[in-house]
């Protein structure tokens, strides 16, 4: 499994990251481990998480997630050889679904701290080595949002944030930053914030990047490459969809669009007619759709890990053994083809 430089930072992450906001819903605890050995045994070192995972987030599942990793981690005593990134919940009020989460999750420094004190404890281990923003404080353009309104209300400030976040890296328990579902603008001023005030810099941003949703190529992609603070895609398969498992309103068993109705990100009219032609196009070169849609994902400059899920075994064989296809020339024309008559159908 080839690895990438995570950012500014001495660390090398496998190019394919295995996500985990399955763990404790969808997947026992025990397929959990099935999972993590696998990928592990086939070269993925780098494992992503968060504090309110599993997801739909819920009050009685709230960081099990993080437990079944750091009950994995304590059994097979390999700590050392992984890349672990966790994440503290973004700003949440009101039915936001996450007021479970501390009376209201914010990014407050009190609250930043206890949050990783908390995923520590969970994860059984003394250092993370990617700590997360899982959000904004401000409201801005993320979760699918496009259309900018601007808010007076920013809440806590990223300076406050980001002052809490250089006390976790002084005291050992965290080795990196990072940022997620962030802007340009966002982006840029934590860095900014960074360079002229000896605070640690963000190493990664991880936000939605596939073939239905390349918004990420607008603002964010330059700034990813000539900040080396590269992308972490997270929905390379937008929830399944890019499978083609969905296609003409099939739902089947156990999956994710058929047992929970709040993802309907990526099932819309237009989403639907562009998966149908990218399915079509694997088909005509001889291609697992799925594994053609990941490994589109991974071959762009600016992506340092591709962030994949499963619920199944063979889910999990498909999307690793994505590693090992390289598309050519031929097939990303044709891709391109078909995102320009159709770009960004389900931001």
């Amino acid at each position: 499994m080839e690895t990438r430089k995570l950012g500014k930072t001495d660390l090398q992450v496998s190019k394919i990251c295995l996500g985990t906001m399955t763990f404790g819903e969808q997947n026992s605890e025990a397929e959990a481990f099935e999972q993590l050995d696998y990928a592990v045994a086939h070269g993925v070192n780098f494992i992503d998480c968060a504090e309110m995972y599993p997801v739909p987030p819920k009050a009685e599942t709230y960081g099990r997630t993080e437990e079944f990793i750091g009950n994995w981690l304590q059994k097979r005593r390999n700590r050392a050889g992984l890349v672990l990134a966790t994440k503290v919940t973004g700003r949440g009020e009101g039915n936001s679904g996450v007021s479970h989460i501390r009376g209201g999750p914010r990014l407050s420094r009190e609250q930043v701290l206890k949050a990783c004190d908390d995923s520590l404890a969970r994860l059984k281990t003394d250092y993370i080595d990617l700590y997360q923003v899982h959000w904004p404080e401000r409201q801005s353009n993320y979760f699918g949002k496009l259309g900018y309104v601007h808010g007076e209300d920013d809440g806590v400030d990223i300076s406050e944030t980001l002052s809490a976040l250089q006390e976790l890296v002084a005291a050992g328990k965290v080795r990196h930053i990072g940022l997620s579902n962030e802007t340009p603008w966002g982006l840029h001023r934590y860095l900014r914030l960074a360079a002229h005030g000896s605070k640690p810099r963000v190493a990664s941003i991880q936000n939605p990047y596939s073939l239905l949703n390349r918004t990420f190529e607008v603002g964010l992609a330059e700034m990813a490459i000539r900040e080396q603070c590269g992308l972490l895609a997270y929905s390379p398969l937008a929830f399944g969809t890019l499978s083609g498992k969905y296609l003409n309103g099939a739902r089947p068993e156990g999956a994710r669009l058929t047992l929970f109705e709040r993802f309907q990100r990526y099932t819309g009219a237009r989403a639907e007619a562009a998966t149908a032609r990218y399915v079509g196009l694997a088909g005509e070169f001889g291609l697992d759709p799925a594994q053609m849609a990941l490994a589109f994902v991974t071959q762009q400059p600016f992506v340092t890990a591709n962030i994949i899920g499963a619920t199944t075994m063979e889910q999990l064989k498909t999307n690793i053994g994505s590693a090992e296809l390289n598309l050519d020339a031929e097939q990303l024309a044709a891709i391109a083809a078909i995102h320009n008559d159709n770009p960004n159908p389900a931001p």
